[in-house]
């Protein structure tokens, strides 16, 4: 995805965007992979004066963000790297509805009113995260049954809006088996460790263009 002089990028999302932002402070970034992201671009490019904004909020599902797009729009973003999902499955475990084709409906038509809405205010280009989860504790495999399906749904999405996708779920997992799930997201499966979050910055770095050559150095 091509950046250009002067882009905002806004980083919208829920815990994992948001990680450690002060939400009184607006320009606020965390310290989570959206400041990675940020730090990186600022330090190697300044003279593309690129601005950012981190608009994540913990426990946030799909149908959160739509509620809440306003608040992504009004910062008239040039660019938005969305992640959102995971709590779509987190949430919903034990329930009956949990991996339902009545809940993967729900969910495709939350997304798709998402991305539909942040095109039609003229954002186009949008980087999408796979929402994923990692296999420790033991029962986030069960998880599996829901996400997995969210995740073809938000796949299919991108190809039919003509977006980018980071593959998180499978990037992920390949570096639980080298290294163990708890080294990227600690205990929860879930919520990403400094070198998860570093590992998702890269991933999201080596995505990104300048006059169409790749942003090599990483984070």
């Amino acid at each position: 995805m091509q950046l250009k002089r002067e882009d905002h990028i806004v980083f919208f999302g829920d815990s994992i965007t948001e990680w450690g932002r002060d939400k009184a402070d607006p320009t606020s970034l965390g310290h989570g992979y959206a400041n990675f992201v940020a730090g990186h671009l600022a330090y190697h490019y300044p003279q593309y004066a690129f601005t950012f904004s981190n608009r994540g909020i913990g426990g946030d599902k799909v149908a959160n963000l739509n509620e809440r797009i306003q608040e992504c729009l009004n910062l008239k973003p040039d660019m938005v790297i969305l992640m959102v999902g995971i709590n779509d499955v987190w949430h919903n475990v034990g329930r009956e509805s949990f991996g339902s084709q009545t809940e993967q409906k729900r969910f495709e038509a939350e997304y798709r009113k998402l991305l539909t809405n942040l095109q039609a205010a003229g954002i186009l280009r949008i980087l999408v995260m796979e929402p994923f989860v990692l296999p420790h504790p033991l029962d986030r495999q069960d998880w599996r049954v829901d996400l997995d399906a969210k995740i073809q749904i938000i796949r299919r999405l991108v190809m039919e809006f003509g977006l980018e996708i980071v593959p998180l779920d499978g990037l992920m997992n390949e570096q639980a088996v080298l290294h163990s799930a708890q080294y990227y997201t600690g205990d929860d499966g879930v919520h990403p460790t400094l070198a998860g979050a570093a590992f998702i910055a890269n991933e999201v770095v080596k995505r990104l263009t300048i006059s169409d050559v790749p942003l090599s150095k990483e984070v």
